[in-house]
Order: structure tokens, then sequence, then C-alpha cells
């Protein structure tokens, strides 16, 4: 397949993604309006300013945490048994750089009025790294682990450039579509760093 053919495919899947994030997150609020029991998620903690949110920049920030949260497990676990010591540097950067990355779309969130909801839980969504495929690279022979973690960790990051991308094109807050310039220009870097390993 051309690569402007493949990257057209995954810009419209992660259009498709972000939709449907926008349309559960606009049905979980309007059902919340009319309800007066109590929500099971966590209310948004204080931010000091406040930003409008579009349904795009909601969708984009529900789905990056999660997937940066299952990198983080990812990453952790990588630094351990990589063999390659450069691997093990990369994933060990790259797990800070997710932590700073995971304060900053809560404080987004939070910034715009919105409570954090796992919207995708159970769901295998792309540029996520799931439990069985970090206990498959615990399990695999050491002499196919770093091929296998850079397998992983490389449609992470192109996932993440790609939703980047989109919340570029449609999203509202500036704050948000800033933060999606960085990083967009944040995981290039770090595929680069990948493909020298």
């Amino acid at each position: 397949m051309p690569p402007e053919k493949g990257r057209g495919y995954r810009l419209a899947g992660v259009a498709a993604a972000l939709v449907v994030t926008a349309l559960v997150i606009a049905g979980v609020q309007l059902a919340g309006r009319g309800s007066n029991s109590t929500a099971s998620a966590q209310p948004a903690p204080t931010a000091p300013a406040s930003i409008v949110l579009n349904a795009t920049d909601d969708a984009f920030l529900q789905l990056m945490i999660p997937i940066d949260e299952s990198a983080l497990v990812f990453l952790k676990e990588a630094q351990g048994i990589a063999q390659s010591p450069a691997l093990r540097a990369l994933t060990a950067q790259l797990a800070d750089s997710h932590q700073t990355e995971l304060k900053e779309l809560r404080a987004l969130l939070a910034a715009g009025g919105t409570a954090e909801q796992n919207l995708h839980e159970g769901h295998r969504m792309p540029g996520m790294i799931f439990d069985d495929q970090v206990a498959e690279l615990r399990s695999a022979p050491e002499a196919a682990r770093d091929a296998q973690a850079i397998t992983l960790l490389r449609g992470h990051l192109e996932q993440c450039e790609v939703l980047a991308t989109g919340e570029q094109t449609a999203g509202g807050s500036d704050e948000t579509r800033a933060f999606a310039v960085r990083l967009k220009r944040l995981r290039t870097e770090q595929l680069n760093q990948l493909a020298a390993i």
C-alpha cells in the first residue's frame, strides 16, 4: 500500500475514534444533566485557569490519557528487560516524558471543567499497549525482546502522532491545540531516536 494511502486510512481511523469519543462524552453529559445520581468518575481537579473545549478537544484528551497510561506500564517494564542499553535509555526517557504529559492532559481537562472518564476501558484502541502484550514481551526469548519492544513502541508513538494531527486540525481550544503541536513534534523526535537503535 502506498504510504499516502496508508496515512489516509490512519487519519480516517483517528477521525472516527475522535467522533465516537465525542458522541459518547456528549451522551454521558446529557445523561448526567437529567439525573441526580452521583457519577462514578472522579471530578476534575481544580485548575488555575479555564479554557473552552470543543468535542474534539474532549475526545483527544480523554483518549490520550489511557493511551499514555498503558504505554507507561510498558515503558517501565521495558527498562528492565530490554537488551540494548540505547533502548533501555530511551524507554526511561519516554517514561519521564509520559508522566509529564499525563499531568498536562489532566490539567487541560480540569481547565475545561471536564471530569476524567476512561470511555475506552476494555477497548483495544490503536496506540495502547495492553497487559497481554507486556506479558508476551516479558516471556519472549531474550534475543527477541528488543525487536518486539520496538514494534510495540513504534505503534504507540505513530498513533500519538496521528491523534495530535487530528487535534491540530479540528480542536477548538488554543491551549489543547498547542499541546498537540508539541506532542506531535516530540513523537517525531522519539520515533527518530527509536529508528536509530
